[in-house]
């Protein structure tokens, strides 16, 4: 794949930020650290260039502070991370280094002053508190070097064309499953952006059309978390949990090109038969072929990535698979982002106020010409006329 660089960011410091204090919770792996993050905990983590899907799984959680031993902003590309960051006012710590890993024990409580993180009394690593402002400016610089990323991303849609010709062209490759998917809807779930909005909008279309539902991942957990069961869980079996695992859907481990699957002993260590797909692409457009090959009439996607900003906040060469496998399945494949912008709109107070009158207008009218109505019309007018009669007597 070819390498993209340039320069890391100089950024500023902030001036004098609040004081937060925390558990620590370490990880390399964002994604996987955030499944054992809990509200309030100060989440230490080894991630260049923070895309939203993970801060939006910080956001999530609650945390009160992240500590990155890498830059968050490195400059390669304008990473959307960050920002989500610093908006949910979380503060961010860039650059502390090697050592934060060996200075913080997971369950330490830290405290972080500024720019500076200590453990108790004892300062154990500083590094460049960013702030809206700093934010801004490194993704100023970092738009700047666009098209350099735009070259790159390029060239590796190439090398990804020539590695998986046949893969996309032919479907060789795809192996056989026993889930039914020829003819039916497909509802395909990542964890990714807008995925809970997204599930939300269209539970009619799951009730009306009991699509075949797969789960990337940690996508199979949003199915659950949601009340569904999904059919399938294709993905490197990373970020999915053992309960889903057991749920009874079919699982498909991701594989490397040349066979190796590290997610496979894992399916095994729970009891669980699984099948192999070998490919150089991501565990959602390995989802989207086998769909397609299999004979879905429709793919819906919830939480893919969709855009060209998408494709480049991942900072993957991979993502170049993901351009080429909407091409490939474009004719059948629907994006549940715009159903969920489209129907995210609320009722205005004025437009309810008409309906209830209307309502109300409706339900007088079928008093008044019916038999029983115009009796009881009668009743109302005696009483009302023996009323004002009463009150004019007595003034």
């Amino acid at each position: 794949m070819v390498t993209m660089r340039l320069p890391t960011l100089r950024r500023t410091r902030s001036a004098e930020p609040g004081t937060v204090t925390g558990t620590a919770r370490l990880d390399r792996r964002t994604k996987r650290l955030a499944g054992r993050l809990r509200p309030g905990d100060v989440a230490v983590i080894d991630h260049v260039d923070i895309d939203r899907v993970a801060a939006d799984s910080l956001v999530a959680v609650g945390v009160s502070a992240v500590l990155n031993a890498k830059p968050s902003v490195s400059g390669r590309y304008p990473n959307l991370g960050p920002e989500v960051l610093i908006q949910a006012g979380i503060p961010l710590v860039d650059d502390l280094g090697e050592g934060i890993f060996q200075a913080i024990r997971e369950g330490d409580t830290v405290r972080v002053e500024g720019d500076k993180v200590f453990v108790g009394a004892e300062p154990v690593g500083s590094g460049v508190r960013q702030d809206a402002e700093s934010v801004a400016k490194a993704m100023a610089d970092a738009r700047e070097g666009l098209s350099v990323q735009l070259e790159a991303f390029a060239a590796n849609t190439m090398e990804y064309l020539k590695q998986e010709r046949d893969l996309l062209l032919d479907g060789v490759g795809v192996p056989d499953i026993e889930t039914h998917i020829g003819g039916r809807h497909c509802l395909i779930v990542v964890r990714g952006y807008d995925y809970k909005a997204d599930l939300e909008v269209l539970r009619p279309y799951i009730r009306e059309f009991k699509p075949v539902l797969i789960g990337v991942d940690g996508g199979a957990d949003a199915l659950v978390e949601a009340g569904y069961t999904p059919d399938m869980i294709i993905g490197d079996m990373d970020s999915v949990t053992d309960d889903v695992l057991r749920c009874g859907a079919e699982v498909v481990v991701h594989a490397y090109p040349d066979g190796r699957a590290p997610g496979l002993a894992r399916v095994q260590q729970l009891g669980l038969a699984a099948i192999t797909f070998p490919a150089a692409a991501t565990s959602e457009d390995l989802a989207m072929l086998l769909a397609d090959e299999k004979g879905a009439s429709l793919i819906v996607a919830v939480g893919t990535h969709a855009t060209l900003v998408e494709f480049l906040d991942k900072g993957r060469g991979g993502m170049a698979s993901t351009f080429l496998t909407r091409l490939k399945v474009g004719g059948k494949l629907v994006d549940a982002k715009g159903v969920s912008r489209l129907y995210r709109q609320s009722i205005s107070g004025s437009s309810l106020l008409l309906l209830v009158l209307s309502a109300i207008a409706a339900m007088t009218s079928a008093v008044a010409v019916s038999t029983v109505g115009k009796a009881y019309l009668a009743v109302v007018s005696e009483w009302w006329d023996n009323l004002v009669f009463q009150l004019g007597q007595l003034f």
